[in-house]
């Protein structure tokens, strides 16, 4: 697949071709969601936490005589029955991570790629530099008509890029390395530096 560079300000660089093994495939929606769901889950907390009934911040003594109340023989006002004792069961520290086969999550990769040239979203530029003003970058996003993008450079980002992009909405770079498919699927407009063409290739090959 062969696609047009351009430059920050527009003008065309050239073009460069896109590997069909890449770019190429027929995105599969099963794939997709298993990484998405992957990625997501290893990024929660899991941090949630209830008090137990031995947890709970109250007397031990037992609340009422054993015979004779005409109700339930309680012995514990910390049981799960009553307002504020424990919780019975409830939630509990813990990852929820899940194992996911590299080919699949290397798949999924290539598909979201794919996905993107298929529906026409991918940009590619010559090279993701800036002077580090974001109101000059902003004015050149705004020109190439990006909204919500995904910058993907090569091994390594420009520091003033970067700086220049922080302040702007609904802008992210990445290095190639970081590269994935929930970001990627996110954006409306992915765009690539040719190094991060060549070096996403690499990566997928």
């Amino acid at each position: 697949m062969k696609i047009d560079v351009i430059k920050l300000d527009g003008k065309k660089a050239g073009s460069v071709e896109l590997g069909d093994d890449v770019f190429g495939l027929e995105p599969r929606a099963d794939i997709l969601h298993r990484v998405v769901r992957w990625q997501r889950n290893g990024a929660q907390a899991g941090t949630h936490k209830v008090k137990t009934r031995s947890e709970v911040s109250y007397s031990t003594k037992k609340i009422y005589r054993q015979k004779g109340t005409g109700g339930a023989r309680h012995g514990s006002r910390r049981a799960p029955i009553f307002r504020k004792g424990g919780i019975y069961k409830g939630p509990t520290p813990r990852s929820h991570a899940f194992d996911l086969p590299k080919k699949v999550r290397r798949l999924g990769l290539k598909l979201a790629l794919s996905a993107k040239a298929k529906s026409g979203s991918i940009v590619v530029i010559d090279q993701a530099q800036s002077s580090g003003k974001t109101s000059e970058l902003a004015k050149q996003v705004k020109n190439l008509g990006w909204r919500r993008a995904l910058v993907i450079d090569g091994s390594s980002l420009n520091d003033t890029f970067v700086k220049a992009v922080q302040n702007i909405e609904g802008l992210d770079v990445l290095p190639s390395i970081g590269a994935n498919v929930y970001d990627i699927l996110k954006r409306d407009t992915l765009v690539i530096t040719k190094a991060g063409v060549e070096a996403l290739e690499a990566r997928l090959r």
